[in-house]
């Protein structure tokens, strides 16, 4: 640190909006009841951190403290609006925002954090203002950051987040955590939310790279939060499925950026400390209550990062656990991953006849993946046209461009 006194401070307040800020701004929000006003407000009681700290010293309670400045600068904000704008009715405004002394105690304020994760992941708001809603209020990225991994435009990512809050103030959502009735259909909608998040940085739909760390690290950092404050079964399988899928994420590249498939990685690379953690979350939440989708993926998981070689993979097991999985959520792309399975356990023609079942009802036709599984178990049985017409198919309908390199390789193979 340095010895400058002002830049010791700066350092220190540095360091605490990079661990505090989102919970002041959740505090904020209740307090103030809006979430502009409260990222307003946010922003100021850092400011005044700025100049106060130097001069007066470090608060006992720095966050208390940043709450309590920005509830006044926001009060003030309103007195100095109302000499401009005689016609609002700026007093009831003021008169609405919270008292503080009943909202600061550290139970309150991590509720806080609890009810900006529901409000962000409400079900009024489409799927992708949710993810991008959740990502900037309850992480803190830049709209820029967003836009990036994204891969689309910031004006348009701040378009959807500035549609998403005027839907929140309009719809008058509540900022609550949901009644216990209510609370397995809201948490079903965050973790789903939290999971797009994930798969999106663990295997990017597009692009020039397979994945995007900052997206998969947010989304596991999400998920312990929403563990530590409400440990449902779900929540902690969620966990589990996301930690033991990113212990591979070392192995699933080649030092090129190229695709390396489950079977040819080193396991060698894989995270233990993130495999040992998974394993045990899985053991907390299965018998926690009956067995959900989360849950069961992870478990599915679970046996694969215990096998010690991709030949000794217990596959009679993973495709039980497949079967309960169908039980619990019916997909075609679970179906798909089940005969996948199928083809390890029985052979590639068992897994061939489940995939093409799958092809010919037409919920697949469009998914990259599915062809891509057809041509590899047709690649596998020799039946090579067969095989090229399905990876030509396939390379179609993929946009990253691993994956691309990959089918062109496989391509090549089959003209030897």
């Amino acid at each position: 640190m340095s010895d400058d006194p002002s830049k010791q401070v700066r350092e220190i307040v540095d360091g605490i909006y990079r661990t505090e800020s989102r919970r002041v701004f959740a505090t904020l929000i209740r307090l103030l009841g809006d979430l502009d006003t409260a990222e307003e407000a946010l922003h100021e009681a850092f400011r005044a951190a700025l100049e106060q700290w130097p001069r007066d010293g470090l608060p006992d309670n720095p966050r208390a403290w940043l709450v309590s400045a920005g509830r006044f600068r926001a009060i003030d904000g309103i007195r100095r609006r109302a000499r401009f704008d005689p016609l609002d009715d700026h007093a009831e405004q003021v008169e609405s925002i919270a008292d503080e002394s009943v909202a600061l105690d550290a139970e309150n304020i991590e509720d806080d954090r609890l009810r900006l994760i529901f409000t962000c992941c409400h079900p009024a708001l489409t799927s992708d203002a949710q993810v991008a809603l959740t990502l900037r209020e309850v992480c803190g990225l830049t709209t820029e950051q967003i836009a990036a991994a994204f891969l689309i435009g910031a004006p348009t990512l701040a378009q959807r987040i500035v549609r998403a809050k005027t839907k929140i103030r309009e719809a008058k959502i509540p900022y609550q955590v949901p009644s216990p009735e209510d609370l397995p259909e809201r948490l079903d909608s965050v973790l789903r939310v939290i999971y797009l998040v994930f798969n999106e940085g663990y295997a990017a739909s597009s692009g020039e790279y397979l994945t995007r760390h900052d997206l998969s690290s947010e989304a596991i950092r999400l998920a312990r939060l929403l563990v530590e404050l409400l440990p449902e079964a779900e929540a902690i399988g969620l966990l589990a499925l996301m930690l033991l899928h990113e212990s591979r994420r070392q192995a699933r590249t080649s030092a090129t950026g190229d695709l390396v498939l489950l079977d040819e990685q080193d396991r060698a690379l894989w995270n233990r400390a993130q495999i040992a953690e998974g394993i045990a979350l899985v053991e907390r939440a299965l018998p926690m209550r009956r067995a959900r989708p989360y849950c069961i993926q992870a478990a599915i998981a679970a046996v694969h990062a215990e096998a010690p070689t991709a030949a000794a993979t217990d596959w009679a097991e993973i495709v039980g656990l497949y079967d309960l999985l169908l039980l619990a959520e019916r997909s075609p792309v679970i179906e798909l991953n089940r005969a996948v399975a199928v083809s390890m356990r029985d052979g590639a023609q068992a897994g061939l006849a489940l995939v093409e079942s799958l092809l010919a009802r037409g919920e697949l036709a469009e998914y990259r993946l599915a062809h891509a599984a057809r041509a590899d178990l047709c690649r596998r049985l020799g039946r090579r046209e067969e095989a090229r017409d399905a990876y030509h198919r396939a390379l179609e309908l993929t946009r990253l461009e691993p994956e691309r390199r990959f089918i062109e390789r496989r391509l090549s193979e089959l003209q030897c």
